[in-house]
């Protein structure tokens, strides 16, 4: 980083736009093995909390890996800048007192336990979103787990490559055995609880 860089301060504070939007910054930040219903549950908040008129925003794995993160690959280290760059959006989005709610394997528990640092406590929400292996194969919306099965892509994650599961997340929303609707009032209630809704 260049010694010639300055931090600025806005005129408008964090807490100037949380008044206005009626409720806290905060990222929820869903993680789980590709078919797990990350994205879907993720969806399902945002709707609730566009319902309500709260301010919120989905930052969706494919999504950001067209845009911002189309030049990195699957590699550990690429995953990692990945994850790494999601935490700054993420972070930016806070601090524009935002509720951003990210999908994203995120695989590594040292990736995710550094993002969390980047926020107040109480900012970082993470959510497990459990599913077995089986499962998410039979649901295999992309039909990826056949593509990693057959060997045609390499380092998948459960199959080729680990998933370190959360060692203490905020919440843990097991989609085999709830419906999108009851895991997405799961993530209402918690805000709500935690001071983040009002």
């Amino acid at each position: 980083m260049s010694n010639n860089l300055t931090w600025h301060l806005p005129i408008v504070t964090k807490e100037d736009r949380i008044k206005v939007h009626g409720h806290q910054g905060a990222v929820v930040w869903f993680t789980g093995l590709s078919g797990s219903g990350k994205s879907t549950l993720a969806n399902a908040v945002d709707y609730k909390l566009y319902q309500d008129k709260r301010r919120s925003y989905i930052l969706d794995g494919d999504n950001i890996r067209h845009g911002l993160n189309k030049d990195l690959k699957f590699s550990d280290k690429d995953r990692q800048e990945n994850i790494r760059r999601i935490g700054e959006v993420a972070n930016l989005f806070v601090d524009s007192g935002q509720i951003v709610l990210t999908a994203f394997i995120s695989p590594f528990q040292a990736d995710r336990e550094r993002v969390r640092k980047l926020f107040k406590k109480g900012e970082f929400i993470e959510i497990y979103v459990k599913c077995s292996l089986e499962i998410c194969e039979k649901r295999d919306p992309k039909g990826l787990y056949q593509k990693a099965r057959e060997g045609i892509i390499p380092k998948f994650t459960g199959i080729s490559s680990p998933y370190e599961e959360p060692i203490c997340p905020e919440l843990i929303i097991e989609t085999d055995k709830l419906s999108i609707e009851q895991g997405a009032n799961m993530v209402i209630h918690y805000l709500k609880e935690n001071k983040i809704l009002e």
